[in-house]
């Protein structure tokens, strides 16, 4: 019964709680809550599927009676599937994360080289670098040594204000690691069967973390400047059809700058509260009753 309720339970997780959280409204209130909370879904999909494993074949045994050979037997192969699947999610992560270092590094060498030092002393920012082109870029690269990278017709588009609310955004992106938290939730996307994962979680994300980076700005320089630059950069940068998804994460950040930030407390400790919940609930009421079984059954 365990292996079945934590298996309901993981599927859950992974094909039917992702849609309606991704398309829900109140994350906006609580951004960096609800990027918790997102960690929370996944991880507690993995420690799910973790259970199913472990618990499937000690519970088949002592229903049907087995003699200890055959629950010994069990036991190691549950053990060795169980680590299959956390070495397909660390090696995943591996590669993720390895590819993306040695990216930010020959991007960061690049900007280092096409750097316009004079234009960049204007802007008292010692981590920014200016490129030189007709088209206004603006992000950022992380990483130990982490640049903001904006090109000149950026800095000819905006005004100052707006390009400080623009280094203020991109700086929090830097501060706050948002790319290990990306870099772990496209892990786990690529290793996850295809049928069992959505990218839903990715999308979702990525337009949190873009919100919370909003709010710091606009603690920093106020709404109208952020929003400024967001429109004029979205007017001399027009998405193409096919990225949808973020011409939509652009205009709800937009909409959600044009409105005062009313910080909920409430809702960020009602969402923490879930997504500890979401972690430790099952354990309890699933695994440790199981586990208090599982010990007396298997032939330790």
């Amino acid at each position: 019964m365990t292996a079945l309720l934590l298996g309901a339970l993981g599927l859950t997780l992974s094909l039917v709680v992702p849609g309606p959280l991704a398309r829900a409204h109140w994350p906006g209130r609580a951004p960096a809550a609800a990027v918790l909370l997102w960690q929370a879904v996944t991880l507690a999909a993995v420690l799910s599927a973790l259970g199913v494993v472990l618990a499937a074949p000690e519970e088949l045994t002592r229903a049907f009676g087995s003699g200890r050979p055959v629950t010994a037997a069990a036991l190691i192969g549950a053990l060795a599937v169980a680590a299959v699947i956390v070495l397909r999610l660390l090696i995943s992560l591996y590669g993720v994360s390895k590819r993306s270092r040695a990216r930010r590094a020959r991007h960061r060498l690049l900007v280092d080289l096409l750097d316009r030092a004079e234009q960049r002393q204007e802007l008292d920012a010692g981590n920014v670098r200016v490129l030189q082109g007709n088209l206004p870029l603006a992000y950022c690269v992380p990483g130990r040594e982490a640049r903001v990278v904006l090109s000149d017709g950026a800095l000819r588009l905006l005004d100052r204000e707006e390009i400080d609310a623009v280094i203020a955004h991109e700086q929090t992106h830097l501060r706050h690691r948002h790319e290990v938290v990306m870099e772990s939730f496209t892990a786990f996307y690529r290793a996850v069967p295809r049928l069992l994962r959505s990218r839903a979680p990715l999308d979702a994300v990525h337009v949190l973390l873009e919100m919370v980076a909003d709010d710091a700005a606009r603690r920093r320089t106020g709404s109208a400047p952020l929003r400024g630059a967001l429109e004029r950069l979205a007017e001399a940068v027009p998405l193409a059809e096919d990225v949808a998804p973020e011409t939509d994460s652009r205009r709800v950040r937009m909409e959600r700058l044009a409105v005062p930030r009313n910080p909920s407390v409430a809702l960020d400790l009602l969402v923490v509260a879930a997504a500890l919940a979401l972690l430790v609930l099952p354990t309890v009421i699933l695994v440790v009753p199981w586990l208090d079984r599982a010990l007396d059954a298997w032939p330790l």
